[in-house]
């Protein structure tokens, strides 16, 4: 049922974003900082110039053409030549599983070549184009920008085990613990006292924990996961419903009216609409 990257990219599921300033400027202006510390992410495309940016106190030179993201809560500060400013696109951003930063203090520079620099300089202007409206679609779409921009980062400049490194204190490492059980386990009963144990925690507890991660609580995620796979296993196998209804550990007069409910259809018509 898992891969290696199941755990993380579910995770990712619960994803928020929000985009709080978006400009572009080309002047020596706004550049140069000491030892800032913002509490959000900064997101950049640089077009031209040159100057450095040190962050954790790791110097790096950015170049024309190159992404970076600097994630909030790290210590920073840019400098840019007066003569040849860098010229950027930028904004500002937060983004959150559950409660928890995607983008913590503890993280490096995240920089790269962006492969194609038109498509990054269209997608940055249109950003801060929408972001001078206000109405629900701009949101949408600023929002789709920014998750586009981000993947071209990481992407690029090979952070192909990005997610991995949200994994890396205790906390978090606990919670890839009961994520990866749950996904092993879908088609055993599980109670909340059962995952409560994984991480020595009393439920009182380990309720408002999990959620913390996930924005839900631990026996409805249980449930989220049951029926993803019954949908899978609806669209890609040949498996009676009754079958179906087993591997994700649940009686079918149970699973049929559960599935119903989350979906709005019966088992049966979600299969006739995939097939």
């Amino acid at each position: 049922m898992n891969t290696p990257n199941a755990i993380p990219g579910r995770l990712l599921e619960n994803l928020t974003v929000t985009v709080t300033h978006a400009h572009y400027r080309n002047t020596y202006y706004g550049w140069n900082r000491t030892e800032q510390s913002p509490s959000f992410n900064r997101l950049y495309f640089l077009d031209s110039g040159e100057g450095s940016v040190t962050l954790n106190g790791v110097t790096h030179y950015p170049k024309p053409h190159q992404l970076m993201i600097m994630p909030a809560g790290t210590t920073q500060s840019t400098v840019t030549v007066m003569n040849n400013p860098y010229a950027r696109y930028f904004c500002h951003f937060d983004a959150r599983i559950g409660e928890w930063p995607l983008f913590h203090a503890a993280n490096k520079l995240y920089i790269s070549d962006a492969p194609d620099p038109d498509e990054v300089r269209r997608i940055f202007a249109e950003m801060i184009r929408l972001y001078q409206n206000n109405d629900f679609l701009s949101t949408l779409r600023i929002h789709a920008s920014l998750l586009q921009l981000l993947a071209i980062c990481l992407e690029s400049g090979g952070y192909t085990d990005f997610m991995n490194e949200f994994f890396q204190t205790s906390e978090q490492g606990k919670l890839a613990h009961v994520l990866n059980y749950i996904d092993e386990r879908l088609p055993y009963p599980m109670e909340v006292e059962e995952l409560a144990e994984l991480v020595h925690l009393h439920p009182n507890y380990f309720i408002p924990y999990f959620k913390k991660f996930t924005g839900v609580p631990p026996m409805h995620y249980v449930q989220l996961k049951r029926m993803e796979f019954a949908k899978r296993l609806l669209t890609y196998s040949d498996s009676g419903i009754s079958d179906i209804a087993e591997q994700v550990g649940m009686e079918l007069a149970h699973f049929s009216k559960y599935f119903k409910k989350s979906t709005g259809v019966t088992p049966s018509a979600y299969r006739k609409s995939t097939k």
